[in-house]
């Protein structure tokens, strides 16, 4: 940017300045439109992935464990501030309150989205290895995700626990299809 003061033939300065704007693309053969102009569909690495019509098994990945972890640290968070309104005591002040409950809401939240994101984790990767095995994606696979996920996740503690668990898995994740389907069916968004 060039300020300049020019004297005209009177011999007065003029506070007339002139400017130019700088222009980092001037010596470019592009069009700037053509820069800033990104694509509005999905980028795939592999064609394959480009030709079905659902997320990849990462973004899967990343979706569900994410999701877990938030539903987890909110869910668990609000059950550490009753754990903590419960616990209060007739001599404490303010500030322990305070502290109290966002101790206990913290530690609860850490524990809550801890689980919910390995229960997140372990059903990507079942469904995705599901549908990946079944060359197709549909209903089923999500279902047996969903019993695998609960008997996988409570397998450590026996076999009637790892069933117990795994066909409320299954019935969650049926539950939750069902309620998806409804939802896209009757709420017009």
């Amino acid at each position: 940017m060039a300020h300049q003061n020019h004297d005209h033939d009177s011999g007065s300065e003029s506070n007339n300045n002139e400017t130019r704007f700088y222009n980092p693309y001037k010596d470019l053969e592009v069009p700037i439109r053509n820069l800033y102009q990104l694509p509005t569909s999905p980028e795939h690495l592999f064609v394959e992935e480009a030709r079905r019509k659902h997320r990849s098994w990462g973004e899967n990945l990343t979706f569900y464990t994410g999701c877990g972890y938030l539903a987890g640290a909110v869910g668990g968070a609000g059950v550490g501030l009753v754990e903590a309104v419960k616990a209060f005591e007739s001599g404490d002040t303010a500030k322990l309150r305070i502290n109290r409950v966002l101790n206990t809401s913290g530690h609860s939240g850490r524990v809550w989205g801890n689980r919910l994101g390995v229960i997140g984790l372990l059903y990507a990767g079942i469904e995705s290895g599901i549908a990946e095995a079944r060359d197709t994606d549909d209903v089923w696979n999500s279902m047996a995700a969903g019993l695998g996920t609960g008997a996988l996740y409570r397998a450590a503690r026996g076999v009637r626990s790892a069933a117990v668990a795994g066909a409320v898995g299954g019935v969650v994740v049926g539950v939750a299809l069902t309620a998806k389907q409804a939802l896209k069916r009757y709420v017009p968004i």
